[in-house]
């Protein structure tokens, strides 16, 4: 009677680890902009509303709105033209300013006001593949040097945050700023800053 029982629990047990390790994670897909604030830490969230407030706030500026304006009009509609520099991260966390450069990137294409141009790796990388045709391709197709579209203003920025700990309560502050510089004169257009604070309460610990 007893190994009868033994080999029941040694079953169930056995059975229950088997569940256990065979069980798989229970995923949702979700729409893209869904807010999805887990921890309080910096997020995709965070992300999109600090390039949306950013480029919105510039590009009414009394000084870059009209340039633009005038710009369009002397030059048949053409858009001014702008290249997105390096956002670095002075924060306390791990933080992907490349994600914020392209957010930028993408946030100033549809605005419909300025003309992005690829710099970094990217214009590197067409340089080389232009030099590869220029070398390979027939004269008919292969691209001629010296066309590239210069870019008028520079945007860079960073990313500082404070972190705040009392008991179970924390308090993470965000500050993400921007500034629009002109490249031929090195003279600063615009600076714009967008905060994001939160307050992240922890369920205490029972015993």
């Amino acid at each position: 009677m007893k190994k009868q029982v033994l080999n029941l629990v040694c079953a169930v047990i056995a059975f229950v680890l088997l569940s256990a390790c065979s069980s798989s994670p229970k995923v949702n897909r979700i729409d893209a902009d869904t807010q999805v604030d887990l921890s309080g830490e910096w997020n995709d969230t965070d992300v999109r509303l600090a390039c949306e407030s950013l480029v919105a706030d510039c590009l009414k500026n009394p000084r870059v709105a009209p340039f633009i304006d005038q710009y369009i009009a002397e030059h048949n509609g053409a858009l001014p033209t702008i290249i997105v520099g390096r956002f670095s991260n002075k924060s306390s966390e791990h933080i992907d300013t490349g994600l914020i450069s392209k957010n930028m990137e993408i946030t100033l294409i549809n605005s419909g006001r300025l003309e992005f141009v690829a710099g970094g790796e990217t214009r590197q990388e067409l340089r080389a593949e232009r030099q590869d045709q220029l070398a390979n391709a027939s004269d008919d197709t292969a691209p001629s040097l010296g066309n590239e579209t210069a870019a008028i203003f520079m945007l860079t920025g960073t990313v500082e945050s404070i972190v705040r700990k009392v008991d179970n309560v924390t308090s993470r502050y965000y500050s993400v700023s921007a500034e629009l510089t002109n490249i031929e004169t090195t003279a600063r257009w615009w600076m714009g800053q967008h905060e994001i604070k939160k307050v992240i309460q922890q369920s205490k610990a029972r015993f």
